[in-house]
């Protein structure tokens, strides 16, 4: 195959709308544990702290010094020198040329605190996103919904004595009890001790599931045939514990999911309530219950001796971990179940349908407001699974940028929640390799990445040698190769950028 074309020379761009300071140093360490500013050699689970197995001072003195640790979140500053266009081409074109990423592979690279293009290869060219497609979700929702908004489980009385309607709010993380996927999460069981609190001497007879707040379809009709079962996608429902998963304990990777996670959700709280599976059928709440009704009142949990609560009565409510926690799940790990939940929390948001159709169309219109270019977004789900999205590498870079910046704090999160090359998440074995200069993006590129079969991506930001900010999106969508030299051809062009002063 011939090698691609050269990238064309990039005029000065500028990010449509001007960015305040970059306040890069407190956004990339946002999320993480203060004082964990290296790599330590050995595996990354032990970077929170030392335990009973770590040498004591005397035994490290006596063993062979190690070299110094690579950094993790190098911070950029503002009087670095600047990367030229001219520079970066010079640096990027042959490692593009030898990506083996295929025909359709469309690149910007912009200087976070200009806002100038300083690389393009088809910038402006719509292209499927995979996962990358996370990022825009997570920039509508935290605009949207706010960083400490925290998504209600309710349970309402139902028409009968003893009914009980629980009611999904679109909580994905939500947890039957203490061993849950999500730490953190709300919890059924802790949610069935209110309810039978506020029944006061009416026991519990029945478990109404009213996920209604999401319409149909329950999987979007455009994600490849495989992924019902391929264990990394559900269908989407209002209800569901564990990000549907059977198993809570599988945190990562390859999960077997409920084909119906509401009434598998439903089921664990009726257990919850001390009653059987048969007991729980799917139904909506009393007519005039709101749908985010507030903390219920002392009078509405404690009815008259021996009466029922009136129907529709709040008996319970728990909450999701705040939105801010919920978006660095979606990136780290690229959950996509947590992803479609988070979109359809832009489109109640924004007053649209809770579907794949109104998160998509809410999701465009939030970009708009933030004065993103919504012609350069086509969406038909959150997560990235949908073979019909397609983002250009321009918006993406637009997105990383806004995220950065001062204008819009509420987007800050986004920042947070990327993962560390050779760090976190789904770079956590990527930067790895013996070889030098596969290395030298270890802790200082923080990207979002993007698999589907022949599409493969990657768009965050990287600290160049000099200490300079960039943003990069790099979107291949007809790749001949594997998923391991794809996945290495990526990575190679985001450690050039690391390496790379690029200021001649």
């Amino acid at each position: 195959m011939a090698p691609p074309p050269p990238a064309q020379q990039p005029p000065e761009r500028k990010r449509r709308r001007g960015l305040a300071a970059v306040i890069v140093v407190v956004l990339l360490l946002a999320g993480l544990v203060a004082g964990a500013a290296i790599v330590r050699p050995g595996p990354v689970d032990d970077w929170l702290g030392g335990d009973a197995s770590d040498p004591t001072p005397t035994q490290a003195a006596v063993e062979t010094p190690e070299p110094p640790p690579a950094p993790v979140l190098v911070a950029s500053t503002d009087d670095a020198p600047e990367p030229t266009a001219a520079g970066v081409k010079a640096a990027l074109d042959p490692v593009v040329a030898a990506a083996g990423l295929g025909g359709s592979l469309n690149i910007s690279v912009v200087d976070v605190a200009t806002g100038d293009q300083l690389y393009a290869r088809g910038p402006e060219v719509p292209t499927v996103p995979a996962s990358t497609t996370k990022l825009v979700t997570a920039a509508a929702v935290l605009a949207a919904r706010g960083p400490a908004y925290r998504i209600p489980t309710r349970v309402v009385a139902g028409a009968n004595p003893g009914e009980v309607v629980i009611i999904g709010g679109g909580d994905a993380t939500l947890s039957a009890g203490a061993t849950g996927t999500y730490p953190g999460a709300a919890r059924l069981d802790l949610l069935a001790k209110q309810v039978k609190a506020a029944l006061g001497g009416t026991a519990p007879t029945r478990v109404i599931v009213d996920s209604t707040l999401f319409p149909g379809p329950a999987l979007e009709p455009s994600w490849d045939a495989d992924v019902p079962t391929g264990g990394f996608g559900a269908a989407t429902t209002a209800l569901m514990t564990n990000g549907a998963r059977v198993n809570p304990k599988i945190t990562h990777g390859y999960a077997e999911r409920y084909p119906q996670p509401d009434l598998a959700a439903g089921q664990a709280f009726a257990r919850a309530l001390g009653l059987k599976a048969s007991a729980v059928t799917r139904g909506t709440a009393p007519a005039d219950v709101p749908v985010a009704a507030g903390t219920p009142s002392a009078e509405a949990t404690q009815p008259a001796a021996g009466a029922a609560p009136e129907p529709g009565t709040e008996l319970g409510k728990v909450e999701s971990p705040p939105i801010l926690r919920l978006v660095e799940i979606m990136l780290v790990d690229s959950d996509n179940v947590v992803a479609e939940s988070l979109a359809r929390q832009v489109a109640l948001a924004k007053d649209q349908p809770a579907s794949y159709a109104g998160g998509a169309a809410a999701t465009k219109a939030v970009l708009a407001d933030l004065g993103l270019p919504a012609a350069e977004i086509t969406l038909a789900d959150g997560s990235g699974l949908s073979r019909k999205n397609h983002l250009t590498p321009t918006i993406l870079t637009d997105v990383l940028r806004l995220a950065a910046g001062g204008e819009h704090p509420e987007l800050a999160g986004l920042m947070a929640g990327l993962p560390v090359a050779a760090w976190s998440g789904t770079l956590r074995e990527r930067y790895r390799s013996p070889a030098a200069d596969n290395r030298v993006g270890a802790g200082v590129v923080r990207a979002k990445t993007g698999t589907l079969g022949g599409v493969n991506a990657i768009s965050g930001v990287v600290t160049t040698a000099d200490g300079r900010l960039l943003a990069f999106a790099v979107l291949a969508d007809k790749v001949p190769v594997g998923k391991d030299r794809a996945e290495s051809g990526l990575d190679k062009i985001a450690t050039t950028l690391a390496g790379c002063g690029c200021s001649t």
